[in-house]
């Protein structure tokens, strides 16, 4: 089955017959990276499962309003980078969340069938938490996403260089990460 450009969704998007069928294709097109982007964010399936809601409602509702000055999944991306972002802000507010609750959550997600990686994956996830909010934002979308450099930059308003200064800092700690803890 062949995708659907965005092209398609956006113009059957603007008429209201078609508009529902619109929302649908962009859902079924987008939907699981969504997801997978805010999930590597906040971790957790049922945080992730309610944000990805918030994210396409906010879609519903601004996708009229859409310029096409960036692509669409680069405008997707961004509100769901920066809803995960809010919340996972006042996440850390509400809850003032020491480094060791961090490291208890990826021993939890073991236990889920979410990640039921192997154990590589598993470290990798560990040392996933203990970066930065915005060095993991930066990795994930590199690593995972496999988003250029030009692509995060519109997606988080940073430039080309501090991202890449980002992402070798990522890499860094990671790799030491995984280094010191065997």
């Amino acid at each position: 089955m062949k995708q659907v450009e965005d092209s398609e969704i956006l113009e059957k998007f603007a008429n209201e017959q078609t508009r529902s069928e619109a929302f649908s294709l962009l859902l079924k097109k987008y939907q699981q990276k969504i997801y997978w982007h805010i999930r590597r964010m906040v971790i957790d399936h049922d945080d992730a499962d309610d944000l990805v809601q918030d994210v396409f409602v906010k879609v519903w509702k601004y996708l009229g309003n859409f310029r096409n000055d960036s692509q669409l999944y680069t405008w997707l991306y961004r509100i769901a980078t920066n809803e995960s972002i809010t919340f996972l802000n006042k996440k850390k507010q509400k809850n003032n969340v020491p480094l060791d609750d961090v490291y208890n959550l990826a021993d939890n997600l073991t236990e889920s069938s979410y990640f039921n990686g192997d154990k590589i994956q598993m470290k990798l996830q560990k040392a996933l938490l203990t970066l930065p909010e915005k060095q993991r934002l930066v990795f994930n979308m590199k690593y995972y996403d496999d988003l250029k450099y030009e692509e995060i930059s519109e997606i988080t308003g940073t430039s080309v260089g501090a991202l890449k200064a980002s992402f070798h800092l990522a890499v860094k700690k990671i790799e030491s990460f995984l280094l010191n803890n065997d």
